[in-house]
């Protein structure tokens, strides 16, 4: 479990330098990953992207300077990346609920982020199946909405308009005009810091005249780790997107290619049926 143990240590960095200046390029680094694929595992693996974990614990530690120490809150401010009091002001009531200068007053609560460690563990117990393929480059059509991975809005949001999507009809719509991958969950168009991110409900494109309301994207030709998921929806997908970062990715020598990923719905069976088949497709390269 060489990789986890690279995470371990790009925390530790982190750690050690969150009064200082941190990039992701150099966190990434720690851990001998690409940008990408360092945020995409750090959120898999702890539900937080690396810039929410940064920011919750520079505000856990001000607050404790803020009780423990005489320095003003200018000085706590600056220390901790903040250009300026109204900027740690505002920030520091989103987590605490507080303003800086009443975290000072007695019997105030005060929110306390632990560092995060990682326990390392050599599973095996239950084998991975899963294939590598080619792909070309395809039109996806459909829809889309842009969401966030702060607090997990994303799993909410995209649960959400599964819903709304099945319900209003749309989903019967494009299913009748689907390819051989049938329905078509897509992640992609990731910011910067992972926070923000489009999930699109498509199809591979087989007709040229679209819906008004339908929008058309390409994913790029990649190579595709695929692995099969076997169980209801929505409970069985998180829990391989789980075990793909977590033991596949650490354990084998590719890394993330940085392109949209798949939740492919082949079947035409209810999905919550208990062996309902779907699959995870995600692009990848070898290090």
């Amino acid at each position: 479990m060489e990789g986890l143990q690279r995470m371990v240590d790009s925390i530790q960095y982190i750690e050690s330098h969150l009064n200082k200046t941190l990039t992701i390029n150099e966190i990434a680094s720690i851990a001998h990953m690409s940008k990408f694929h360092y945020q995409r595992m750090f959120h898999m693996l702890t539900g937080f992207t690396v810039s929410e974990y940064i920011r919750n614990r520079r505000l856990t530690l001000a607050a404790n300077d803020l009780v423990h120490s005489d320095s003003k809150v200018i000085e706590i401010a600056l220390n901790y990346g903040y250009e300026s009091p109204e900027a740690f002001a505002k920030a520091f009531r989103k987590i605490h609920g507080i303003s800086p200068s009443s975290a000072r007053k007695e019997s105030q609560s005060l929110k306390a982020f632990p560092k995060l460690s990682f326990q390392i563990q050599i599973k095996g117990d239950v084998e991975m199946d899963y294939r590598i393929t080619e792909k070309e480059a395809f039109e996806v059509i459909g829809k889309g909405i842009r969401t966030t991975t702060i607090d997990g809005e994303n799993y909410k949001n995209i649960a959400s308009f599964w819903e709304e999507s099945n319900s209003n009809g749309f989903s019967d719509r494009l299913a009748k005009v689907c390819g051989s991958l049938g329905l078509i969950g897509v992640c992609m168009d990731f910011d910067k810091k992972q926070e923000h991110l489009t999930y699109f409900i498509g199809a591979e494109k087989q007709i040229k005249d679209l819906p008004k309301e339908w929008e058309e994207k390409r994913i790029p030709a990649s190579t595709w780790a695929v692995f099969p998921v076997q169980g209801s929806m929505p409970d069985a997908m998180p829990k391989v997107w789980e075990r793909i970062f977590s033991e596949w990715f650490p354990s084998t020598n590719y890394e993330h290619a940085g392109g949209p990923e798949l939740e492919v719905y082949l079947s035409d069976e209810n999905p919550a049926n208990e062996d309902y088949y779907s699959e995870i497709w995600i692009p990848v390269r070898k290090k």
